[in-house]
C-alpha cells in the first residue's frame, strides 16, 4: 500500500462512512492494517478532513483529552512506595523503640523524601511527634498515592478527576499530554467519490459554456491569505514613532533637523564648548574636507560668542584662551543635535515681537569618530527636547524628567550631578530597569549656560532646561537586541524588521 497521505485518506474516510454514516472516532480509522492513534497520524487525518469539508462532502468535530504519563518522581513512588509510606514504614510504633529524628529519616530516606513524607505523612495522621523524634500514630496505612501512580501508569488517566490531576502534577509526579481526534459525519454533498472542483472561472468556460455544467469550489473566507511583501518599519522608526507622540502629547513642537552637516561654530562654539576641547579632535569628530569653511553667522553675535570665550562677560571669566576663527569655521557632521537646539534659540531670541515661551524637541542622526562593537556605532539617533521660560530652576527640570519618562515606562529615577560645558548645574538620569537589576544611565540634563543664552539675545530672566539621550538604547531594550550592529547596518537581519511588533512604551520596558 501507498505511504499515508491526506490524498490516500479520503478515500478510506469516505468508504467508512458510506458504511456507518458517522464516525465517532478518527483513531479507529485503519491504514494499512493498523490503527491511527499517533498526532502525526491524526494531523494527515485532519489534512484530509479539511480537504473534504472545503467540498462539503464530510463534516468533523475537533475533539480534544488529556493523558498522563509518570515522571521520574512518579516512577520512583511505583517502584519503592510514596514518600509518605516510606517515611512511616521506618518509624516504630510508640513504646516499641526509640523514635526516629530528621537526621536519621534523611539518612535512612535521603533529604527528599524526608522532607516531602514527613509532611504529608503528618497531613494523613499516619505519623506522631514523640519528644525529638518521629513514631508511628497508625497502624496500616494504605498507601493510596501508590495505587493511583500505578493506575495512571495502566492507563493513563486519573481518578478523581481533574483536582486530583492538578495535585498530582503540583507534586511534579505525572506529567498531562493532549491528544486531538475527530468525530466525522456526512455533509450535505457526500459522495464516494471525490470530484475536482474548479477554482478559477476562465475565459474559455464563458466561451464554450462550460461553466453551466461545472462544480465550483466555495469561497472560504476563514482561511490565512498570502503573506504581503510589501514594505515595513524599522524598529527605531517605531520607537521613534512612540517618542514623538509623548512629545506632542505635552505640548512640543518638532524642530527641523535635515542639516546633516553643521559648521564647528554652531556645532562647539555657540554652545560654549572651548576650542581646546578633546571632544573637537578628529579621532572624535567627522571634519569635511570639501569645502573647507562655513558660511560666517551673524558678524555681531559671532563677535559676542568669540568675546565670552576669550574674556567673559555676564559675570563669566570665559576661557582665557584664543578664539581661532579658522576653527570656527570648519564644517563637520554633527556630533549632537543639540547644535539644532542652538539654532533654535538664537532663532527665539531674535524673532520679531521678541522671545516667547516654547518647547520643542528633535530626533535624528548625529555622528560621532567611533569604533563600531556591540554597543557603539559612527552614526546613532540623539533624542533632545528643551523647555525656554522665565525663571524656571531644576526643580522644574527634575519633575519635568519625573514626568517626561515615567510616560516611557521609567518610573524609578535617580539623578547624579555630572559635567557638560554648555549646562550648569548639569544631571545624568538613571533608571532602575528589573531585568538587569541595577541602575543605568538614560539621559543626560541640565539647565544651558548663561555664556551661552545671554550672547544669543536671550533676556536675562530666561532659563532652558535641556536633556538628550539615544534612540537605539530603548530599542535595544524593547526588542531584546544585544549588539547594535545587528540593529543598523549591513548585518541587520530583514526578516526580523518585518516581523517585529509595533510597540508601545509601556512600564518596565526601559
Amino acid at each position: 500500500m501507498s505511504a499515508l497521505s491526506p490524498e490516500s485518506l479520503r478515500d478510506v474516510i469516505l468508504q467508512s462512512l458510506d458504511r456507518s454514516a458517522e464516525i465517532p472516532d478518527s483513531r479507529e480509522l485503519a491504514w494499512d492494517g493498523k490503527l491511527l492513534k499517533t498526532a502525526e497520524e491524526q494531523a494527515v487525518v485532519r489534512a484530509a478532513l479539511d480537504s473534504l469539508a472545503s467540498k462539503e462532502m464530510v463534516e468533523y468535530k475537533q475533539i480534544t483529552t488529556t493523558s498522563y504519563s509518570l515522571t521520574e518522581e512518579g516512577d520512583g513512588i511505583v517502584s519503592n512506595g510514596s514518600h509518605e509510606y516510606r517515611v512511616w514504614q521506618v518509624l516504630p510504633v510508640k513504646g516499641q523503640g526509640e523514635p526516629v529524628g530528621v537526621p536519621d529519616l534523611k539518612k535512612l530516606l535521603g533529604d527528599e523524601t524526608t522532607k516531602v513524607g514527613q509532611m504529608r505523612a503528618f497531613k494523613n495522621k499516619w505519623i506522631a511527634k514523640d519528644g525529638a523524634g518521629f513514631v508511628r500514630a497508625a497502624e496500616a496505612p494504605v498507601d493510596e498515592t501508590l495505587n493511583v501512580i500505578k493506575e495512571i501508569k495502566e492507563t493513563g488517566i486519573v481518578p478523581g478527576g481533574e483536582a486530583a490531576a492538578k495535585e498530582l502534577q503540583k507534586r511534579k509526579l505525572i506529567t498531562p499530554k493532549k491528544h486531538i481526534h475527530y468525530s466525522i459525519s456526512k455533509g450535505p454533498q457526500f459522495s464516494t467519490e471525490v470530484k475536482q472542483l474548479e477554482t478559477d472561472l476562465t475565459v474559455e468556460m464563458l466561451q464554450s459554456g462550460a461553466w453551466k455544467s461545472s462544480d465550483f469550489k466555495q469561497y472560504n473566507f476563514a482561511a490565512t491569505g498570502v503573506p504581503t511583501d510589501g514594505g515595513a518599519l524599522h524598529p527605531l522608526l517605531k520607537v521613534r514613532e512612540e517618542f514623538q507622540k509623548i512629545f506632542f502629547d505635552m505640548g512640543f513642537t518638532e524642530m527641523p533637523t535635515n542639516r546633516f552637516v553643521e559648521s564647528a561654530f554652531w556645532n562647539f562654539d555657540a554652545m560654549f564648548v572651548p576650542q581646546q576641547h578633546p571632544a573637537r579632535e578628529m579621532q572624535d569628530t567627522f571634519y569635511v574636507k570639501n569645502p573647507v569653511k562655513a558660511l560666517k553667522p551673524d558678524s555681531e553675535y559671532y563677535e559676542r560668542v568669540r568675546k565670552i570665550h576669550e574674556e567673559g562677560g555676564f559675570g563669566s571669566i570665559g576661557y582665557r584662551a584664543p578664539f581661532n576663527q579658522d576653527e570656527s569655521e570648519k564644517l563637520l557632521l554633527r556630533t549632537h543635535t543639540t547644535a539644532v537646539t542652538t539654532d533654535m534659540l538664537y532663532k527665539l531670541a531674535n524673532q520679531p515681537g521678541g522671545f516667547k515661551p516654547a518647547k520643542m524637541f528633535s530626533i535624528d542622526r548625529v555622528f560621532r569618530n567611533e569604533t563600531a562593537d556591540a554597543t557603539h556605532l559612527a552614526e546613532f539617533h540623539q533624542v533632545e527636547g528643551l523647555v525656554a521660560d522665565y525663571d524656571i530652576t531644576l526643580g522644574h527640570l527634575i519633575a519635568f524628567m519625573q514626568e517626561f519618562f515615567g510616560k516611557t515606562g521609567n518610573t524609578k529615577l535617580r539623578f547624579k550631578p555630572a559635567y557638560n560645558p554648555y549646562t550648569e548645574p548639569s544631571m545624568e538620569v538613571f533608571s532602575w530597569h528589573d531585568g538587569l537589576g541595577k541602575w543605568i544611565e538614560i539621559a543626560n540634563s541640565g539647565i544651558f549656560r548663561p555664556e551661552m543664552l545671554e550672547p544669543m539675545g536671550l533676556p536675562k530672566g530666561v532659563r532652558v532646561l535641556g536633556w538628550g539621550m539615544s534612540l537605539e538604547r530603548p530599542t535595544m531594550i524593547k526588542y531584546k537586541i544585544q549588539d547594535i550592529r545587528t540593529l543598523v547596518g549591513h548585518k541587520t537581519d530583514l526578516d526580523q524588521v518585518k516581523k517585529r511588533p509595533a510597540v508601545r512604551l509601556e512600564k518596565g520596558d526601559d
